[in-house]
């Protein structure tokens, strides 16, 4: 098992293979997909889950979360979610976010994520917006902080 960058390319075939497969695969493009980071969890060299990220300064969003249905109920989405969301906080990013399927919302709050008020629908499908906060770090505070006592 691998997580490793992968193009844009691979990220819409899977995207569409796995969210809207009925759907030209100009759907499940993003205009700013160009400006995230995209993973891909790879098994035996086969592409099976992938996640968009985007970072706006101290917060990110991930979309497009998706896992070949074949390969869903299996881990390997879990850990390619678990490897964004460290990679998140090792960054310092503060708030992380996703709109999530209403029907998924169980298997984010696996991860600390909780859902918002916020919610939408789109494409006939329900989403609520749901979100994990990371501690600050005083780390940087703890070498100006020392005093004689």
């Amino acid at each position: 098992m691998l997580i490793q960058p992968v193009t844009l390319e691979q990220v819409w075939q899977l995207r569409h293979q796995v969210m809207w497969p009925d759907r030209e695969l100009d759907y499940v493009k993003l205009k700013d997909d160009d400006q995230g980071r995209h993973y891909g969890l790879l098994v035996g060299g086969q592409l099976i889950s992938v996640i968009s990220l985007f970072i706006d300064h101290n917060e990110a969003q991930f979309r497009k979360f998706a896992t070949l249905t074949d390969r869903q109920g299996k881990g390997y989405g879990s850990y390619l979610l678990s490897y964004v969301l460290q990679e998140v906080e090792q960054a310092g990013i503060r708030r992380i976010y996703c709109n999530a399927r209403a029907e998924k919302t169980g298997f984010y709050s696996k991860f600390g994520l909780a859902p918002t008020e916020e919610s939408f629908i789109r494409g006939d499908k329900q989403y609520v917006i749901m979100e994990r906060f990371f501690p600050v770090s005083f780390d940087s505070f703890h070498s100006s902080s020392n005093s004689d006592a």
